[in-house]
């Protein structure tokens, strides 16, 4: 396996800055790194495109108001019902924001034609596992509900992110699955299904490919440190007793990135339990990749592909 020369670019100037005296991401406090990631993504990200509409809002949630932005594409009018995808973002319960995945949201509401409602829900280790499930959950069942005002479909609802993210979206694919509101489709980017990493990509690319193993256990430390928890489906939701009766799904995993076989083993118990699933793995890229399109061209392809899929579901709902 090849890592893509942009990705290698992108690894090699990271390493550079690290002997050049940068601190890895685990080295230092949650708020050092936050603010980190964000000076990565703003050097990483290309310029914002235009949309029709993007307006930050305030979802009622169990422990106050959770910060949203809500963002329509640019061919389209505040009038018009769209369907909607409720997007939560990567990096890892700790770091991450509406910010640093502002160009993600933005570019799939072009190219898809539908809404995007993005989650700033509350990050450990100051506010611990649950506490995302429970602002994830909120946040999509307000954008089900029928007083925000929002032009959404409301029979048409997705959700979807991005590592973190995307394990945050099948955890609420689950537990709507029995207790509603309806969701038609997932959208899931190389997501975290099971938090023992104990799978032949984490020990393959768990060095030197952007996502390491020491940063992923400073995530977990500060998410869920305690390994019995890791069983629960909510954190690991490769471990649900059942996979049926979830909304139809599209995983896309990268190739070189240690989360790719536990996302492929989650398309995969899926497609078993009889649950419509379309798998892609992006050859030569890492972990990541969707918000660094300045420099990774892949980018920029696989949100038109992830938009597509979702418009096709939104289409035949």
């Amino acid at each position: 396996m090849t890592v893509d020369a942009q990705a290698q670019w992108v690894l090699d100037a990271i390493a550079e800055a690290e002997a050049d005296g940068r601190p890895k991401y685990e080295h230092g406090t949650p708020d050092a790194a936050r603010q980190m990631y964000r000076d990565a993504r703003g050097a990483l990200s290309p310029e914002p495109p235009d949309v029709a509409v993007c307006a930050d809002l305030a979802i009622p949630g169990p422990a106050g108001d959770i910060a949203a932005r809500y963002y329509r594409p640019a061919d389209s009018s505040e009038e018009e019902t769209l369907p909607a995808l409720m997007y939560y973002h990567g990096g890892g319960w700790v770091i991450g924001d509406l910010d640093t995945h502002d160009v993600i949201c933005r570019g799939l509401a072009n190219a898809g034609g539908f809404a995007v409602v993005s989650v700033d829900y509350r990050l450990a280790p100051e506010h611990p596992f649950p506490a995302a499930v429970d602002d994830a959950l909120a946040a999509v069942r307000w954008l089900a509900g029928s007083e925000h005002g929002l032009a959404i479909d409301r029979r048409r609802i997705a959700v979807g992110g991005d590592s973190a993210g995307g394990n945050l979206a099948a955890v609420v694919c689950l537990a709507c699955r029995d207790g509603g509101p309806h969701i038609g489709a997932q959208m899931l980017i190389y997501p975290a299904t099971d938090l023992h990493r104990n799978t032949a990509s984490h020990e393959q690319f768990g060095l030197g490919h952007l996502l390491t193993s020491p940063m992923q256990d400073w995530f977990r430390h500060h998410y869920a440190p305690r390994a019995e928890q890791w069983t629960d489906w909510r954190l690991s939701p490769l471990l649900a007793p059942s996979h049926k009766d979830l909304p139809a799904a599209f995983v896309l995993t990268a190739e070189c990135d240690p989360l790719r076989d536990e996302g492929k083993a989650y398309a995969d118990a899926l497609a078993q339990d009889g649950t419509p699933v379309e798998y892609e793995c992006v050859p030569g890229q890492i972990h990541g990749f969707l918000t660094m399109g300045r420099v990774i061209g892949e980018a920029d392809r696989a949100i038109h592909r992830i938009a597509a899929q979702l418009a096709d579901i939104f289409a035949d709902a």
